[in-house]
């Protein structure tokens, strides 16, 4: 360990701001700038894509139709009610009951459900429902589903194509 010059009457030198150090201090705040700006650049393009879809003209060309779907499918007057909770294993337990406009049952129609990551699509999962019983009942089980904010998009289809569509914001723990 050195010790500072000291001057003739014992006491150390005073110490004088130069434009090396005033230098020095603004190259290192600039470099802690750059290097925390990049690593949240990096991050931020690693986690979300930005692609939302693939084609927006495409989107616009079936906008009309799916307006027209979504009255179609009001005037059925269907009651379709869902349900997602992860359960003691770890999966995810999708639960739906779907009936007519009189409390029937839905015969025909299948119904598939997608799990929609908010940020990522390769982390979608899909899914397709299996009746419990002859009540318009149905089930599903998805594994590996991290926790957080999901779309639960499910679609009932028929002979004549899409006959449902619903989306829904869910939350899992």
């Amino acid at each position: 360990m050195t010790t500072p010059p000291r001057t003739d009457d014992g006491a150390k030198p005073e110490f004088r701001l130069t434009g090396r150090h005033v230098l020095t201090i603004l190259v290192s705040i600039f470099a802690i700038v750059f290097v925390v700006n990049g690593y949240m650049v990096w991050t931020a393009v690693g986690s979300h894509p930005g692609v939302v879809t693939e084609s927006s003209y495409r989107d616009s060309q079936r906008f009309n139709s799916e307006i027209a779907a979504g009255r179609a499918q009001a005037e059925r007057g269907w009651k379709v009610a869902s349900h997602a909770e992860r359960i003691a294993d770890g999966r995810v337990h999708l639960a739906l009951e779907a009936l007519d406009a009189k409390g029937a049952a839905l015969p025909g129609v299948t119904f598939k459900a997608r799990l929609e990551h908010p940020a990522n699509r390769a982390f979608d999962h899909h899914v397709a429902f299996a009746p419990i019983d002859a009540a318009g009942r149905y089930e599903a089980f998805v594994a590996d589903v991290p926790a957080g904010k999901w779309t639960l998009v499910i679609e009932g289809d028929g002979a004549e194509g899409r006959l449902f569509l619903s989306n829904s914001a869910i939350m899992l723990r």
